[in-house]
């Protein structure tokens, strides 16, 4: 298991690329997203194989995340050229993907 991302969501109700599986890769990942304010946010989360999500694609929309709290998604397959996009209500919200990377078995 490695850390593959770690981003600052500075901006607020933007949506933000986090990661993408390398090219001929394969993916296990957990997305960690902390809320460092000490008021409750809105956090959405979206798994997608393209530039941007589509409405399918959100596996958390608009998730209240209490203050000095956390949610984290566990064990998401992905696929070479899969994305992760995150979005928060208000800035000073951390995002944390680990996981492991790995060619495709032949």
């Amino acid at each position: 298991m490695a850390r593959l991302a770690a981003v600052d969501l500075s901006t607020p109700d933007t949506t933000t690329s986090i990661y993408t599986i390398p090219a001929d890769k394969l993916a296990t990942v957990f997305i960690n997203v902390c809320n460092r304010n000490s008021t409750s946010v809105a956090v959405s989360i979206a798994l997608t194989k393209g530039s941007s999500p589509t409405d399918a694609d959100w596996i958390e929309f608009q998730h209240p995340l209490d203050g000095f709290c956390s949610i984290q998604r566990t064990g998401e397959p992905l696929e070479a050229g899969d994305r992760i996009y995150v979005s928060a209500s208000h800035a000073n919200v951390s995002v944390v993907v680990t996981g492991a990377v790995e060619a495709p078995m032949e």
